[in-house]
């Protein structure tokens, strides 16, 4: 991975982080601990201009909700998790999440992984 410290910042209602390879935009909720954040929609922008997204949560986060689930009936009673732009990461917080994209910028997986958005 790059060496590179990431810078991040308020830009509200967004969360900017600007890195060496991109910018990432989070949406949190005003209150939200940024270390914590287990479920959060991020736009990025790679230095090429192209636009990225993805839902990113963590694997505790999708066992609440199919726990959930189980419960409400929702999702076949909790057994299965789908969206459409999902990207499933193991630790909470923007930070180990920023570290991931890239990681995926870093070993090409990158564009195979998010959803291109138009201009």
């Amino acid at each position: 991975m790059s060496h590179g410290t990431p810078s991040g910042g308020w830009d509200e209602p967004w969360y900017r982080v600007h890195t060496e390879h991109f910018e990432a935009a989070f949406l949190p909720d005003a209150d939200e601990d940024l270390d914590a954040v287990t479920d959060i929609d991020v736009e990025v922008q790679l230095r090429d201009g192209s636009r990225w997204s993805a839902s990113m949560c963590t694997v505790g986060h999708v066992e609440t909700l199919m726990e959930r689930w189980a419960a409400s009936g929702e999702a076949l009673a909790g057994r299965y998790f789908w969206c459409s732009d999902g990207l499933i990461v193991r630790d909470a917080g923007i930070s180990n999440m920023i570290q991931v994209l890239a990681g995926l910028v870093e070993n090409g997986e990158f564009t195979q992984i998010l959803q291109r958005l138009e201009d």
